[in-house]
């Protein structure tokens, strides 16, 4: 690579330290937990209730089956 370029994780990794080193872990808590927040009720506006409970029902009869695999074994 030549010298004074970096890719763009490399540039991505470098910001994220600096961050880190300016706020602290707490920072990435709160702005996760408000990510998650507004993430989830964008979702719930766009696909109603309906969606999580056929995405839990999916993860659920994964889980079942994982299980059911490993006992075989």
């Amino acid at each position: 690579m030549a010298k004074g370029k970096m890719t763009v994780q490399e540039a991505g990794r470098k910001g994220g330290l600096t961050v880190s080193k300016k706020y602290g872990h707490e920072f990435y808590e709160e702005i996760g937990k408000k990510g998650g927040k507004k993430g989830g009720l964008a979702v719930r506006q766009k696909y109603g209730s309906p969606f999580f409970e056929e995405i839990g029902h999916k993860g659920g009869q994964k889980v079942r089956n994982l299980i059911k695999k490993a006992k075989k074994s």
